[in-house]
């Protein structure tokens, strides 16, 4: 039987070395293989049986296991299920009884961990559960779609555990963004991401609500705040929202001195809205020239220049960016590095992510609302969309931030307190620039 099966090995090497590795080869040489790790867990299910009953012919008469002949069985290799024969034990129990007693080698050649692993890493690249039977083979136990959704249910499970578990605590946060994604019709998740002085990003919690409202909002920074998030020791927040209201609302109520950055796509996006197309050209270079603006002056005069452009063509669009306030010049106010621009003048950093995650989440067509299968599936795709986190570009000037953010001394004006032009008792845009319309 050796030389045989030697004989098979020496045939199998010079037909793969003549004729290449065919289909019709391909498919001999790995019949070969299940059947070469067919006989393999055989004999060492034999050596089992051999360690605990003695040898076939001569049993030990102390042994407390023997042999009970043979039963059908089945292992796994590669994911598909193999038949074999295997052998069985009874053991005696101390009351004049016996009982089966399971061999830790076949229950070792039956665990499934590889199998679902891999139907996990199909399932999360995007086959969905009722492909897994076509992927992996309809001999391959555990791959319909129920038991696929099961699967899922208790790996997603772990997800929302794991990503909710993992600390967050740490005394140099100096940035917080907000932003909602929405998934269903009457369903919305706020999510936050923080930055760190070292310029990690982090993606820290979420809340699931109907809309994106304050209580939404306040609801996911109660948890952080319990996980131990909170601004760098000594320093007030830099908060970069879009523009929601209640989204400022909740981060003010629980950090009142934080610097809220509104960001400037949004607005640009919002004013574009109220122009006509040929319009929209100029509006981005103006945008463009507001986000390279080095130092509040520049951010003055680029702000002013984007009053003028919108006051002439439509009087809504500069209501609009009116509204915004100070709020567009927050980061430029506090006098940091201008290469910080890119990341913090806008929640791009936020919606980055969003966009990888959909990815994830796109095949995804009923969200159950009354259950956590939303939250596992977010807490998963954050996760996924973390994995490909870097640091902040020009993370070098989060130093002069953290200092231009330090608290002031009481009665002491601090850095970036100064009032904008708008204010009022001060020459500022609105004496400068007409109503749409007049003149």
């Amino acid at each position: 039987m050796k030389n045989g099966k030697m004989a098979r090995q020496a045939d199998l090497a010079r037909r793969a070395t003549a004729e290449g590795l065919s289909a019709a080869l391909e498919g001999t040489f790995r019949d070969f293989v299940r059947k070469s790790v067919r006989g393999m867990v055989i004999g060492v299910m034999m050596e089992e049986v051999a360690l605990l009953c003695g040898p076939r012919h001569q049993p030990d008469p102390g042994a407390s296991h023997y042999r009970a002949g043979t039963a059908p069985g089945t292992i796994l290799h590669g994911g598909r299920r193999l038949d074999l024969v295997r052998p069985r034990m009874r053991r005696k129990n101390g009351e004049g009884k016996t009982e089966e007693a399971p061999l830790a080698t076949y229950a070792s050649a039956q665990d499934p961990e590889e199998l679902q692993r891999n139907i996990l890493e199909a399932f999360q690249a995007g086959v969905s559960g009722r492909g897994q039977e076509r992927l992996h083979g309809e001999d391959t136990p555990g791959v319909s779609k129920s038991e696929v959704s099961r699967l899922w249910l208790k790996e997603g499970g772990k997800c929302l555990s794991a990503f909710r578990s993992r600390g967050i605590a740490r005394n140099d946060w100096l940035v917080l963004m907000l932003d909602g994604i929405r998934l269903a019709k009457d369903l919305m998740a706020v999510v936050a991401l923080g930055v760190a002085e070292d310029g990690a990003k982090h993606l820290l919690d979420f809340e699931l609500g109907a809309s994106e409202t304050s209580e939404t909002a306040k609801g996911l920074l109660e948890r952080l705040s319990r996980r131990g998030f909170a601004p760098a020791a000594g320093c007030r927040l830099l908060a970069v929202l879009d523009g929601s209201a209640a989204l400022k609302t909740a981060v003010l109520s629980y950090w009142p001195d934080t610097v809220i950055q509104r960001c400037l796509v949004h607005k640009e996006r919002n004013i574009r809205g109220y122009l006509r197309k040929r319009d929209w050209g100029e509006s981005r270079r103006l945008f463009g020239r507001l986000r390279r603006a080095e130092g509040l002056e520049a951010g003055r005069e680029a702000l002013r220049e984007i009053e003028r452009f919108a006051g002439e063509r439509n009087k809504a669009a500069l209501e609009s960016l009116r509204e915004a306030g100070d709020e567009l010049l927050a980061l430029h106010r506090l006098k940091v590095p201008a290469t910080l621009n890119t990341s913090f003048l806008s929640t791009n950093l936020i919606e980055n992510p969003f966009r990888n995650m959909r990815r994830k989440l796109g095949r995804v067509t009923r969200w159950r609302a009354e259950t956590d299968m939303p939250s596992r599936w977010l807490a998963y795709g954050l996760m996924e969309a973390e994995r490909g986190f870097r640091r902040v570009r020009h993370s070098g000037g989060l130093a002069e931030l953290r200092r231009a953010l330090a608290r002031p001394a009481a009665g002491m004006a601090g850095v970036g307190e100064e009032r904008p032009e708008l204010e009022a008792g001060r020459p500022g845009l609105r004496e400068e620039i007409p109503a749409a319309g007049a003149g």
